[in-house]
């Protein structure tokens, strides 16, 4: 049975289909909020080692979103401070998992015993950080990965320092000419270790918007099976105009099935449900647009902090309904009746109560083009609100 949204269900979707099937719209609509809470809960797990001083609990909280003295960072230091997998859960994101893992240098074990030792099949893949060139170690473990059939990439960190020296030692200095002089020497060492065609990610962890932060996120979201890339793409702090535009075609990609639970649940003759259902999705919807994009309010004094601007002129230059400290119905109703969708959801209630045969299919069919445009305009809403914010903060040229 094809549902009200013409939406052709996947296979796995053996339990909505038979709900369909039954006629049990809102036993659909429960399973669908089911899948949904559950592709919001995919583990993903990144391994992240290096020796101490490298710059990989740095690396380990900015990738979260964390300067080095919020809540919940990784601590740093040049002394290791743990011999143990130590878990750094994204924030927001917990499903998304950073593991700060001892770098090879400092314990005993080769490196097929290191891997075993710390859990080598729960991790998606490896980062191995160094801020000078990669050593002997790091070379062994990389390859002892590849034998075992994971993805691991070589990231460069502390650039920002090597490019501030450059500048105060050399009369002719040349940024370009010094990245490529870095990465040219991190990939020949590589190579003359044995590693084929190795690629060195340079990285900034205090600036991820510098250098190849961006390069690096393409390469592991391209590199990760499908159904874990959005849970790379949505932990990833905007930083760039890629990112935010990835961002939002993961958003994008879930309003069908926001609208398909609303066409569902418009078809059940229940007064009231329809309205109170559709503004509970528009709530969850857009506190999430909020957070994945990094406009709540948290986000927003963490990036004035760390770019040195009035947390005021963030918020300035905001100019959707939606950027306000706490998005609540209210708010949602104004939008909605503003673009003229709360007619429409109303109307697919009504059309549902008072003609129970004609009615659901055309309540559905409303409830679920509603639901959908609504969404939508609602998510280009918050994406230019996280535009303006980019260039404001970064100097960004974004478009989205």
């Amino acid at each position: 049975m094809e549902d009200p949204s013409g939406i052709e269900l996947p296979e796995d979707f053996e339990d909505i289909t038979e709900a369909l099937n039954n006629s049990d719209q809102a036993g659909a609509s429960a399973k669908i909020i089911e899948y949904l809470e559950e592709q919001s809960k995919i583990p993903l797990n990144i391994a992240i080692t290096g020796v101490s001083g490298s710059g990989k609990s740095t690396f380990v909280n900015a990738f979260r979103g964390l300067s080095n003295k919020d809540d919940g960072a990784a601590p740093t230091g040049c002394v290791e401070t743990t011999m143990e997998a130590e878990p750094y859960p994204h924030p927001n994101y917990p499903n998304v998992t950073l593991w700060d893992l001892p770098g090879i240098g400092t314990t005993s074990f080769p490196a097929a015993e290191y891997l075993t030792m710390f859990g080598f099949d729960k991790f998606d893949f490896f980062i191995l950080i160094s801020s000078v060139r990669f050593r002997e170690n790091d070379v062994k473990l990389a390859l002892e990965i590849q034998k075992r059939k994971k993805k691991f990439y070589f990231v460069r960190t502390k650039i920002d320092h090597n490019i501030q020296d450059e500048k105060r030692s050399q009369r002719n200095f040349n940024a370009e000419r010094t990245l490529q002089l870095i990465r040219q020497n991190c990939v020949e060492g590589l190579q003359k270790q044995g590693v084929e065609s190795p690629q060195v990610f340079l990285i900034s962890s205090f600036d991820l918007s510098l250098y190849d932060f961006q390069l690096l996120v393409e390469t592991m979201e391209r590199e990760l099976p499908s159904h874990k890339r959005d849970a790379l793409l949505l932990a990833i702090v905007p930083v760039s105009q890629e990112i935010l535009n990835k961002k939002k075609k993961a958003f994008e990609a879930q309003i069908k099935w926001h609208a398909l639970c609303s066409a569902l649940t418009a078809s059940v003759p229940v007064p009231g449900l329809s309205v109170a259902v559709d503004l509970g999705i528009f709530l969850t919807a857009i506190n999430k647009y909020k957070i994945g994009f990094g406009v709540d309010i948290v986000s927003l004094q963490k990036l004035a902090d760390s770019t040195n601007k009035p947390l005021s002129e963030l918020q300035a230059v905001m100019t959707s309904p939606f950027a306000v400290p706490k998005v609540t119905t209210e708010v949602i109703i104004k939008v909605l009746t503003a673009t003229g969708a709360q007619a429409a959801l109303l109307l697919a209630e009504e059309g549902s109560r008072f003609i129970p045969i004609l009615g659901i299919p055309l309540a559905a069919g409303f409830s679920f083009a509603a639901t959908y445009s609504s969404l939508k305009t609602c998510l280009d809403m918050v994406a230019e609100d996280a535009q303006n914010v980019l260039i404001k903060a970064l100097g960004l040229n974004t478009s989205v």
